[in-house]
């Protein structure tokens, strides 16, 4: 492994002269220009530049889809498999018979397995800033399981409509029955599907910076270039930001799969330096995806469960809204809409929501339901800055290439 990147770095620094002698242009002269052009490309965002990021938005979704249409157009017995298989399930799906039993149980496991996956690789992809579902999603179902399961001395909720609405069952259990393990067990399946969906989502850095090892060609990422960067003046490193990636990058190579699985068992930000790291020095795809995984969907998704689930615990709250009433002057004003927000929730879990208190709406619950919705939002509008940003580099390589041609 440590030959063949070795082979890449000469055969880059090779192609790096042929172009510098070429055209006589000065590394530094380079550098500064990559420099210009990146800040140009952060600019184009939507509350600076509108309509030309919308523009630029908009003409990068026609070169992905053109260069798509010509991948599926060139893989031609791969898409009539998927076309003829895809028309099986249909017909199995709608033809009556015996077997819709099974097909109904099938698709509702594949509908939530895909659900939490989706969330997943929503949060980890790098699209923009990533959509941090499991404050949004999964915290809150761990949270809401674990409220249930405490006030209903049960976790046997009838299905449906849970997950979308849960429901004490008729014969509750005897209270103190209920254990940390119980409710572990009961959100376990959605917790590793948005574990794994994580795993999946850090696959991009890795073959990105895998790709661009191998072809010796240079990065086509803002971020792999700052890593490349990164290496260049790693001893000259000083503030805590570079220290810490190059902590990481040194974890990940010299330890390899145990270094990789650490980094993925915590809850840790630089990750995906983590996949670069693994793709630039040509680490085995299943070195990286299986610790990736293991670390994501296990490890760590028991210490985020423990954590919400001892944290939503019934003991917990009721001393949490104590704490809050507590406080001196708006302590009392705080701790009753905390009061109602819990009522409202254990009448629900009876199925009582028609009766006691009025159905007003909670503000704890309406300021979570915006919360919710700026955020997707801001997910959305980075996904749109992200993508006119794209064709902008696009753009600046062109006119670049058509230099140096001259």
């Amino acid at each position: 492994m440590a030959e063949n990147g070795k082979n890449c770095d000469q055969r880059r620094v090779a192609m790096n002269k042929e172009q510098y002698n070429g055209n006589f242009t000065d590394p530094s002269s380079m550098n500064e220009k990559k420099r210009r052009d990146r800040e140009e490309r952060q600019n184009i965002v939507l509350w600076r530049q509108p309509l030309i990021t919308l523009q630029y938005f908009s003409l990068e979704i026609l070169v992905i889809l053109k260069e798509w249409t010509s991948k599926l157009w060139h893989r031609q017995s791969i898409v009539v498999s998927f076309l003829l298989l895809l028309a099986v399930l249909i017909a199995t799906y709608y033809v009556e018979g015996a077997h819709q039993q099974y097909v109904q149980r099938i698709e509702k496991q594949f509908l939530l397995y895909a659900y939490w996956i989706g969330l997943g690789i929503l949060s980890s992809v790098g699209l923009g800033t990533g959509l941090h579902t499991f404050l949004l999603y999964l915290g809150p179902h761990i949270a809401s399981v674990t409220l249930a399961a405490y006030e209903c001395n049960s976790v046997n909720f009838p299905e449906p409509p849970y997950p979308d609405q849960i429901i004490c069952p008729d014969e509750e259990g005897t209270e103190g029955t209920i254990s940390l393990w119980s409710i572990i067990s009961k959100v376990r399946i959605e917790a590793c599907m948005w574990g794994i969906g994580t795993a999946i989502g850090e696959l991009p850095p890795y073959f990105m910076a895998r790709a661009a090892r191998l072809s010796g060609a240079e990065p086509d990422d803002d971020e792999y270039q700052e890593f490349e960067e990164m290496l260049e003046h790693a001893e000259t490193a000083q503030d805590f930001a570079s220290r810490a990636k190059l902590a990481i990058q040194n974890l990940v190579q010299k330890v390899g799969f145990f270094g990789i699985l650490a980094c993925a068992s915590i809850p840790n930000p630089l990750f995906d330096l983590a996949g670069i790291t693994c793709g630039h020095f040509l680490v085995p795809f299943w070195t990286f995806f299986g610790a990736t995984l293991i670390g994501k969907a296990i490890i760590k998704m028991h210490i985020q469960k423990i954590f919400v689930i001892i944290t939503f615990s019934k003991h917990i709250v009721e001393q949490m809204v104590a704490f809050i009433g507590a406080v001196p002057g708006v302590g009392p004003s705080l701790q009753k809409p905390f009061q109602e927000y819990l009522e409202a929730q254990r009448q629900k879990l009876h199925h009582k929501s028609e009766m006691g208190t009025p159905q007003g709406e909670n503000w704890l619950s309406w300021v979570f339901e915006k919360l919710v919705v700026v955020m997707v939002c801001y997910f959305i509008l980075s996904i749109v800055n992200s993508m006119a940003q794209s064709y902008a580099k696009r753009m600046q390589q062109r006119l670049n290439s058509e230099e140096k041609t001259k």
